[in-house]
């Protein structure tokens, strides 16, 4: 290896991509990645299985309960009402820092590289899985929202990443990538997360035509970033790793946990702010404050009846996944039924309505703890790290630790640790 050259990462997100859909038919460069180098064969999702998590776990190397960003959906308390805020949203950021006196609890790459040679990231997700790659502006980061620079310099014009939330504007999010970033020696960590195939799934059926299309659109993409990095490696020294932060089951039914428990006495607390239901799409969070804590306890073996009530997690169970927080009670992980979709993918989902929406029934959804929406896959690509697989059960917090050892910089503090070379 030649020391001059200086060290460097970059990370490739593919949005939704569950490991079962790697394969030489489907998606013959990542199946090529996972064949040929060092990869994660026992690789799990944060819970909830929601994006904006996937991201500051990845971000911190830690679990919810750590870095304190609990769902797609989280409650904040303030003057002791709960209010469940759509974490996806720009302005998330400022309301979670206003209430809270913060954003994440704990460090994220960003923090730590920022002295030397910092993390940009290019995102075509939602604004708050964007922006909680880094919410407090020690790198760069470029979405269609809005993107900044270091100290949170609004970069406008040519500098910001006007792209389409389609394939077309993951299409072209790597061209720019590719151009701009992967020639420069401007940072230390590079991130490019894609919406699909996860913004197509919300929409299509798994199997369906425009589901393959956009793992084989998505696949091109992750080969065209490849090819770039080859070609500048006699410039850098470059670890790449690639991977998901979740995969998608088929949505059978919906159902509205705020109705019923309504229907079960509820209403006014619900009402009132006593009680609130954040949906993480196949999965729910319920949190309450004062006596409705005790309320909805009580109810919680009556919830476990309910065919769509597959698991509810409580105490050191919900502990267990890595989720804590004051006002959490439980989480409902909804049922799985065992039934094919149109196109023979197996398993059915219910979804947890959240309210913004009509559900899309028939389409793919994520967020629970079901064996397809918790199976992402990881591959990482440097000489240093060779072939074969990690031996153990490996999680997205081991993704920051790994890269961070790579880098020569410290990762105290994660709950993950290191994989590989």
């Amino acid at each position: 290896m030649n020391a001059s050259r200086p060290r460097r990462a970059i990370l490739i997100v593919c949005d939704g991509l569950g490991a079962e859909w790697v394969s030489e038919a489907r998606t013959p460069t990542l199946a090529r990645l996972l064949a040929g180098h060092f990869r994660a064969d026992d690789h799990r999702a944060v819970f909830p299985s929601v994006t904006r998590v996937s991201a500051a776990s990845i971000a911190t190397g830690c679990f919810p309960g750590r870095h304190g960003l609990e769902g797609n959906q989280m409650a904040l308390v303030e003057d002791e009402r709960i209010t469940v805020h759509n974490v996806g949203a720009p302005s998330f950021r400022q309301t979670m820092r206003r209430v809270t006196g913060r954003t994440l609890r704990v460090p994220t790459m960003a923090e730590r590289l920022a002295k030397s040679g910092g993390q940009i990231a290019y995102s075509n997700v939602s604004p708050g899985a964007a922006y909680f790659l880094d919410p407090d502006h020690f790198g760069t980061v470029l979405h269609r929202a809005g993107s900044f620079g270091p100290g949170g310099t609004s970069l406008t014009g040519a500098a910001h990443l006007d792209v389409s939330h389609d394939l077309d504007g993951d299409i072209e999010m790597v061209r720019r990538f590719c151009a701009e970033v992967v020639p420069s020696s401007d940072f230390r960590l590079a991130i490019l997360w894609l919406a699909n195939p996860d913004l197509t799934l919300h929409h299509d059926p798994l199997g369906s035509p425009a589901h393959i299309h956009a793992l084989e659109v998505t696949d091109r993409l992750v080969a065209q970033v490849i090819e770039t990095v080859e070609a500048h490696e006699d410039r850098f020294d470059t670890l790449l790793a690639v991977g998901s932060d979740h995969g998608h089951e088929t949505i059978g039914r919906s159902i509205h946990i705020g109705n019923w428990l309504a229907k079960k006495g509820l209403e006014a607390e619900l009402r009132e702010g006593r009680i609130g239901i954040a949906s993480q799409g196949t999965s729910a969070l319920i949190y309450a404050t004062g006596a409705a804590r005790a309320a909805v306890e009580d109810l919680l073996p009556k919830m476990l009846q309910e065919p769509w009530a597959g698991s509810i997690l409580t105490g050191e169970a919900l502990a267990a996944t890595g989720l804590t927080a004051d006002a959490l009670v439980a989480a409902v992980d909804t049922t799985r039924h065992d039934e094919n979709n149109d196109h023979g993918v197996p398993g059915t989902r219910w979804l947890v309505e959240d309210g913004e929406g009509m559900p899309e029934i028939g389409c793919g959804h994520h967020g629970g703890l079901g064996p397809a929406e918790t199976r992402p896959f990881l591959t990482f690509i440097h000489p240093a790290f060779g072939q074969g697989e990690t031996g153990r059960t490996t999680s997205l917090v081991d993704i920051a630790p790994t890269i961070l050892r790579f880098l020569g910089e410290p990762g105290e503090g994660m709950d993950g640790a290191p994989v590989g070379a």
